[in-house]
């Protein structure tokens, strides 16, 4: 910890999240005092459900790719953070800790041996070393203000006068965490414009659900969004629930079916065989049922589908389970195989928002400066994480997004206490 004098009026650091955990060691490692106010018992809540409790801390690679994955506004508005606090300086906190961590080939960094209680216990113990006084169960009611500054933060429990405040309490997502948009009132009060909220990284429901298929799993498929025509696409793992569907593919193409919905109907196809041509899959069942004539049409759909969706496939196309090679007419074939390019799922009934990962919409990046975080409307006042308009795909660059934004703010916020 650099050796500064302590400021007398500390910087505020507004939810114990990604962001806010590092913005509140950054500040403190750099002088200031600070005070983590944190309305849960724990810190870093969806920290510990990241990857299914496994933690995607970042993702690797060179940065401008990493950058790519984001809309482009998102990525001009978080490429100063980035640079700054980039994906590999988070990795070595942790493993300089002990944490052992691998890159999966899509890009995704996991720890090896630990989980996400491994993680958070790590940024915990940081949080710690540089005497960052952490308030638990205390909830901000409000944040009072004159002359464009914040004056006081009033909690349920005590106010604080604050020489700066950093903002990162989340969006809305799995409001259990903690997470339940309050941030948004108090930026609008305080001037700021909030972009509408829509779902992102989240499953979806489906009109007509088929919960029959409840946890069956199909891997490495494409699962497209469709209007009159298609209007996005995401390729990985498709999960099944007792109301819609889950996982990578879903939460991938759940931001723009969110989008879409707004003002028309968003249908789901999944593709099974994207690396087939329809030509080739005819041409390859062709030389099935040459060689096995008396065997069952859905032997051979249970060669590239579980079972069970096999069985719900030939369901769909009013196919026969019992319908066999010899003789299997050739209209038949065709739906078959369209079925497997592209079987209908049906109208989507909602994207859940809050069982996402991450939501669309928050602050808009326009009143926030890039290379402090600072906000334009309040200049005491620092912004970072998911309180912002910013919602990367799935893959760990939400969480790079919250730890680099919140790096910025707490650096920024220190300098500003200090300097008091």
């Amino acid at each position: 910890m650099k050796n500064m004098p302590r400021s007398t009026k500390p910087a505020i650091v507004i939810g114990a999240g990604a962001a806010g955990i590092i913005a509140a060691w950054k500040a403190a490692s750099d002088g200031a005092q600070v005070i983590l106010l944190e309305k849960t018992k724990r810190i870093g809540t969806k920290i510990l459900i990241s990857g299914g409790g496994k933690c995607n801390i970042t993702h690797d690679g060179p940065l401008e790719e990493v950058l790519r994955a984001f809309r482009p506004h998102e990525a001009r508005f978080i490429r100063p953070a980035c640079y700054r606090f980039r994906p590999q300086e988070i990795v070595e906190m942790l493993t300089s800790r002990g944490l052992d961590v691998y890159t999966r080939p899509d890009g995704r960094i996991f720890p090896v041996h630990q989980t996400a209680k491994d993680v958070v216990a790590i940024l915990r113990d940081y949080l710690r070393d540089v005497n960052v006084d952490v308030r638990f169960e205390t909830p901000v009611l409000n944040l009072e203000t004159d002359n464009g500054l914040i004056t006081k933060v009033v909690t349920a429990n005590e106010d604080f006068e604050p020489g700066a405040v950093v903002l990162s309490v989340g969006g809305s997502s799995y409001p259990n965490s903690g997470t339940t948009g309050d941030g948004w009132p108090w930026a609008e009060s305080l001037g700021h414009t909030v972009v509408p909220i829509l779902a992102a990284l989240a499953p979806i429901t489906l009109r007509d659900a088929r919960p029959e298929l409840a946890g069956v799993a199909l891997r490495d498929c494409i699962l497209r969004g469709r209007q009159s025509k298609e209007f996005v696409r995401w390729r990985g793992d498709l999960l099944f629930t007792h109301r819609g569907v889950s996982g990578p593919t879903c939460l991938g193409i759940s931001r723009e079916v969110s989008e879409v919905m707004v003002s028309g109907v968003a249908n789901l196809e999944v593709d099974v065989v994207p690396d087939r041509s329809f030509e080739l899959l005819t041409e390859e069942f062709l030389k099935w049922s040459k060689a096995n004539p008396k065997k069952r049409v859905e032997t051979w759909v249970e060669s590239y589908v579980p079972k069970s969706y096999a069985n719900e496939l030939m369901r769909s196309t009013e196919i026969s389970s019992d319908q066999v090679a010899t003789n299997f007419a050739i209209k038949l074939r065709n739906r078959l195989m369209n079925a497997l390019k592209g079987l209908d799922l049906g109208p989507v009934q909602e994207v859940v928002l809050d069982k996402g990962e991450v939501v669309a919409g928050g602050i808009s990046l326009d009143e926030v400066d890039p290379k402090t975080m600072q906000s334009h409307r309040c200049s005491n006042l620092f912004l970072c994480g998911e309180v912002l308009d910013i919602a990367g795909p799935v893959g760990g660059y939400n969480l790079q997004a919250a730890f680099a934004t919140g790096f910025v703010a707490g650096e920024m916020a220190a300098n500003l206490v200090l300097d008091q």
